[in-house]
């Protein structure tokens, strides 16, 4: 038995007007391919006055405008063309519609598995952090201004954050929820045995290195297919001798990581 496909679809809103759709974005496209309002709105199945709704809603609610018209065109209704903020506009609406169409197929066939927000959130986010861990909220300290957090990664790993109560507030932060933690490589220091105190000790093994004249890029296998890239000076990397296969402990401070949640 053939399983089922989600066709999801989206629509972009200014506050709570709607702004743009499937309908029309292909609307948009005729007026580019054909130069004319009347020839698109023939070729997508409007009427000639829902033609010029539709792209003059656009037009009120962008901060510029996303096709423009010229007196006396051809087909009756005008010529017309579409700007670059136009152009704009369909790509990025592909693009977002593109991803949700992998996204929904990836429903259909495996399910979400317990990772709804963390798809949803991932969905569009791209960031230059090389470190982000999904991970389950575990523990939650308060203090009078900071926050504790007890992460548990995938591979088991744990890890602490602290944030404001302000922002434990404004994420909606609780036992149980799942977010993202991004740690940046410089922020993250290598020896060979666990540190006192509290900052986050992150054990994994060397299966990469770039060797840069000031820097090293090292890559840390932690588990469950989990890795941690970490940037160190020249002097740190050759003083430690590092190679690859060698097991390292990767250092952290709390404050130095960031929680991003849906």
């Amino acid at each position: 038995m053939p399983k089922p496909k989600i066709d999801a679809t989206i629509s972009l809103r200014s506050g709570d007007r709607f702004l743009v759709g499937r309908d029309r974005i292909k609307l948009l496209e005729a007026v580019a391919k054909h130069g004319s309002i009347s020839k698109a709105a023939k070729a997508v199945g409007y009427s000639y006055k829902t033609a010029w709704d539709s792209v003059d809603a656009i037009n009120n609610l962008l901060p510029s405008p996303a096709f423009v018209t010229k007196m006396g065109g051809s087909g009756g209704g005008g010529g017309a063309h579409v700007t670059e903020e136009g152009l704009r506009l369909i790509d990025t609406f592909h693009k977002i519609e593109e991803k949700l169409a992998r996204l929904s197929s990836r429903i259909s066939e495996t399910g979400l598995l317990g990772d709804e927000e963390l798809l949803l959130f991932t969905f569009g986010a791209r960031i230059s952090s090389r470190n982000a861990f999904h991970c389950v909220i575990e523990k939650i300290r308060k203090g009078p201004v900071d926050v504790e957090l007890h992460l548990r990664l995938a591979s088991g790993a744990e890890l602490i954050a602290v944030v404001t109560n302000a922002a434990v507030d404004e994420l909606e932060l609780d036992i149980g929820k799942k977010v993202l933690a991004l740690v940046k490589a410089y922020a993250i220091n290598l020896s060979n045995q666990k540190r006192a105190g509290d900052e986050n000790n992150v054990s994994g093994t060397v299966t990469r290195l770039i060797k840069g004249p000031k820097s090293w890029e090292i890559l840390l296998s932690i588990g469950d297919g989990k890795t941690l890239t970490t940037v160190i000076p020249l002097e740190r990397a050759e003083k430690l001798e590092i190679k690859k296969g060698d097991k390292l402990i990767a250092h952290f401070s709390p404050q130095d990581v960031i929680i991003a949640a849906n």
